[in-house]
């Protein structure tokens, strides 16, 4: 396979900002980023709800900068297999959070909507808060599948 795949070991330095699909990172840190700000900058009528798409978006972003972080440095030491399998594990964990969150946060916004109880800046902050918590969750899905894959093959 070229470097430019998924390939059985992690890679290091630089390298994981050419090799797919640890560039996923990037977009998965700024998607999830934009998430995190827009739900922290609207009203909260439903905390429980909008609660768990909070702690998604901020669990999901440290979790990337740590790995990314992690991957930068060579910590894993050319990818051994537990630490493929963490990454496969920390992917899938991030898609099904995501998922969830971005549901939730489309029903609440839907709801929301509907009540009138939000005004139309508001509003539209919601929606693109649930725009960015699908693109996430698109994301976070891409990269479990090559995760997968890599971690079957290693």
């Amino acid at each position: 396979m070229s470097s430019s795949t998924s390939t059985s070991a992690l890679p290091s330095g630089l390298a994981v900002l050419t090799t797919f699909p640890d560039v996923l990172f990037i977009p998965e840190i700024i998607f999830g980023g934009l998430v995190w700000i827009l739900v922290a900058s609207s009203k909260v009528l439903v905390p429980m709800l909008q609660g768990w798409v909070m702690f998604v978006s901020v669990f999901c972003f440290v979790m990337s900068i740590s790995l990314l972080c992690l991957y930068f440095c060579g910590a894993h030491g050319g990818g051994g297999s537990c630490w493929v399998t963490l990454d496969a594990i920390c992917h899938s964990t991030a898609a099904l959070f995501y998922l969830s969150a971005a549901v939730l946060e489309a029903y609440v916004t839907y709801s929301l909507g509907l009540s009138s109880i939000l005004l139309a800046q508001e509003y539209r902050e919601n929606i693109a808060a649930v725009v960015f918590a699908f693109v996430a969750t698109l994301l976070y899905v891409i990269h479990k599948v090559f995760s997968l894959l890599r971690w079957k093959s290693s």
